[in-house]
């Protein structure tokens, strides 16, 4: 009895085979097209494409070839008394059968039937209709294979595939679900390139999927938590769009439905996955601006950072590896947290909402720190550490003051971690671009790699080195080294493409923010600056870099730090070899005597016709972000003046001294603020005290009554003194 089960198969495989043998026979005997096509109907009927060995499936095609599929699809007037569906759809099932072998699926042939497939999949029919199904199931059949082959996604994009896909899903034709997974494929695959050419009709889908969403109240809602996040492109214009906006209307009222209720966690994750999404390609505007609104945020954040408690609390950081995709959307939410607990302007959370999802923050931060200190050096390279470093670094880059103590705690990690991807994207750089010197290519980087961790912890590094105890960890961690080189590299880049006419991009915001950490270092720990040789390398690179920065206004936000880290790093660097009048030092001072010089103007006043003093027009935009810097830097421009003997004359070149007093000659005094007094006499003041040329040239330019003028005592002293 067993035997006989067990031969059964092969007795059946014995008698397909017979029959396609003698079906193939018949093809190849056959005189005319009504004989191939009979033969050929006898093939279809012997074997399913799905049920065809490779072995098989090629002696087929070897029979068969491309020509004769192509004539029953191209041909208007099929044999007498056969229907023209059967007739086409015989050559449909024979692509559909070659396209399950890989080779064949990519071939020129079959590519350029997808014209063919997309009208026979745009065209209206009935869900029921079984002389059609057939067909339509073996075009799915086909396209799916085009898109697993190395051309085929782009080939259905730029052939109309997608337009295609949508609108068999919105007129629910027969398998639209198949419609659906391959549209999910080709997102996945080359989503901008779809939406660019599609996208009335993916708007379609996505308007039908949003509604579906919302008015489900089965498994469907959750399974379409799924698939939404495929359909919801950054690039879209959703909030500025009616259709947009009632999507976006849809899936949140969709989401409050599911989280405002008790949920399994496989119900839950999939939501927080799909409002994830969503936060990432709008931030909070999906979100209404109402009362019920901030509601509803507050409930995502909480909900978010109990997953990431419940996840990452876990006493084997092992235990977090399958978990690891929700809690990473998580993170965004909480994100979204902490840029709406900051926002001032048009609030989504009433202050009593901010207060408590802070602490609920905190908390999941808390967890978070607790599994970074555990991490092992085999998981640096985890996307995953990347995802929670990153995040923390949003978190620092706001609030220090809790877990202060656990966050020194993990310093040491931190700094480890973002010198090892560092060090490993340096030798990546390193090796693309000896490849591509070896190949005649040259060396392209870009401005921002995957492991560039040093620019999200960046901020929250501002407001620690500003803190003793953070501060020295950082400092014994070798930070200051770290971020030499760091600055290096940013600077390479930038100087090797200037983005000119473009908004600081990252590189830029990375340098700036990395000048306010060294400002830190050098204000509150000024022995470090003196005695750690990483700082004289540094100068170096500052003295080279604000010259060439200076004349581009659109980069005045950096000209002003890196000016003004320059001189107050000179002042304790003043014995430096670097800065004895060499030509590098007079070109930086210079560059900065050219930015302190121009960033005030006399203009009139339109109350009272009188010249007053004012911020000078170019500076005007930037104030806000460089007041403070142009302040210090005047304070260490004038500290630099009595270390360098030779720095007095390069003021006296560039005509500082003469267009300062004549603009002080030129607004009534009381216009003038009594800070920008102040630094103008230190700097009067200094210069006076050095130079015998400068206490001259201010003297003769009225530099005495101007001093009593406006209130420059001491100046007026020294002028007098002499």
């Amino acid at each position: 009895m067993t035997s006989r089960s067990g031969a059964a198969p092969d007795a059946s495989e014995s008698m397909k085979n017979a029959t396609l043998e003698r079906c193939l026979g018949v093809l190849r005997d056959a005189r005319n097209d009504s004989e191939q096509f009979a033969a050929l109907l006898l093939v279809t009927r012997a074997v399913r494409a799905g049920d065809v060995d490779p072995r098989t499936r090629r002696r087929i095609f070897d029979a068969v070839g491309f020509t004769f599929p192509n004539r029953l699809l191209a041909s208007k007037e099929p044999p007498a008394g056969c229907p023209e569906h059967v007739f086409r759809g015989l050559g449909l099932t024979l692509l559909a059968c070659f396209c399950t072998d890989p080779e064949l699926a990519g071939h020129s042939q079959i590519l350029n039937k997808i014209p063919t497939f997309n009208n026979i999949l745009a065209s209206p029919s009935d869900p029921d209709d079984t002389s059609t199904s057939p067909m339509i199931a073996d075009v799915y059949q086909c396209l799916g294979a085009i898109m697993a082959t190395p051309r085929g996604p782009k080939e259905l994009v730029s052939q109309g595939t997608v337009s295609a896909l949508c609108q068999a899903y919105v007129n629910r034709t027969y398998s639209c679900d198949r419609a659906l997974e391959l549209l999910m494929g080709l997102l996945g695959t080359a989503e901008t390139k779809c939406w660019q050419r599609a996208t009335p009709d993916l708007m379609a889908v996505l308007s039908r999927l949003s509604k579906e969403f919302r008015q489900a109240e089965d498994m469907t809602k959750f399974q379409l938590c799924d698939v939404l996040p495929r359909f919801v492109s950054p690039s879209l214009l959703l909030t500025q769009d009616q259709q947009g906006s009632e999507c976006l209307c849809n899936l949140y009222r969709g989401l409050v439905s599911i989280l405002s209720s008790k949920l399994s966690q496989s119900q839950r994750d999939p939501a927080l996955k799909l409002a994830a999404s969503l936060t990432q390609a709008f931030d909070s505007e999906w979100i209404p601006t109402e009362r019920a609104g901030g509601k509803f945020l507050a409930l995502l954040v909480n909900l978010a950072c109990v997953e990431v408690r419940l996840s990452l609390e876990e006493p084997d950081p092992a235990d977090v590896d399958g978990k690891q995709e929700v809690v990473t959307a998580c993170y965004t939410l909480i994100e979204l947290g902490i840029q709406e607990c900051m926002k001032e302007e048009k609030p989504r959370l009433r202050e009593a909402q901010k207060i408590q999802l802070v602490r609920i923050m905190a908390e999941a931060f808390g967890a978070i720190i607790h599994y970074l200190s555990q991490v092992g050096e085999q998981k640096v390279k985890d996307p995953f550490i990347f995802a929670s470093v990153r995040i923390l670094s949003a978190w620092l880059a706001e609030e220090t003051s809790s877990l202060k103590q656990e966050i020194c705690s993990l310093l040491p990690f931190l700094m480890h971690y973002a010198k090892t991807l560092f060090q490993e994207q340096a030798k990546a750089r390193s090796l693309a671009q000896h490849v591509g010197e070896l190949a005649g290519l040259g060396s392209s980087q870009d401005s921002v790699w995957p492991g560039d961790a040093l620019r999200f912890l960046l901020p929250g590094l501002c407001h620690l080195t500003a803190e003793d105890r953070p501060r020295e960890i950082l400092i014994s961690e070798g930070a200051p080294a770290l971020l030499c080189q760091y600055f290096l590299h940013q600077w390479e880049l930038l100087a090797s493409n200037p983005q000119t006419s473009a908004p600081p991009d990252s590189v830029e915001i990375s340098l700036q923010t990395t000048c306010e950490v060294f400002l830190n270092i050098v204000v509150t720990a000024p022995d470090v600056v003196r005695q750690d040789r990483c700082f004289s390398s540094l100068m170096d690179v500052l003295l080279k870099s604000l010259p060439s920065l200076q004349p581009q206004r659109d980069h005045l936000v950096l000209a002003a730090s890196v000016a003004t880290l320059g001189l107050m790093m000179a002042r304790l660097l003043g014995s430096s070899p670097a800065l004895q009048g060499t030509p590098p030092a007079k070109d930086f001072f210079e560059a900065a005597i050219c930015f302190l010089s121009q960033a005030h103007a006399a203009r009139a006043d339109p109350a009272s016709q009188c010249l007053a003093m004012a911020v000078s027009p170019a500076y005007e935009a930037a104030w806000v972000d460089i007041s403070e810097l142009w302040f210090l830097g005047m304070q260490a421009f004038a500290s630099c003046v009595p270390l360098f003997p030779w720095l007095p004359q390069t003021v006296l070149q560039a005509r500082w001294l003469d267009d300062l007093l004549r603009l002080l000659g030129q607004p009534t005094p009381v216009s003038v603020d009594f800070e920008l007094i102040t630094a103008l006499q230190g700097v009067l003041l200094e210069l006076a005290r050095a130079s015998q040329p400068c206490r001259e040239a201010i003297v003769l330019q009225r530099g005495k009554e101007l001093a009593n003028l406006y209130g420059m005592a001491a100046l007026e002293q020294c002028l007098c003194e002499q």
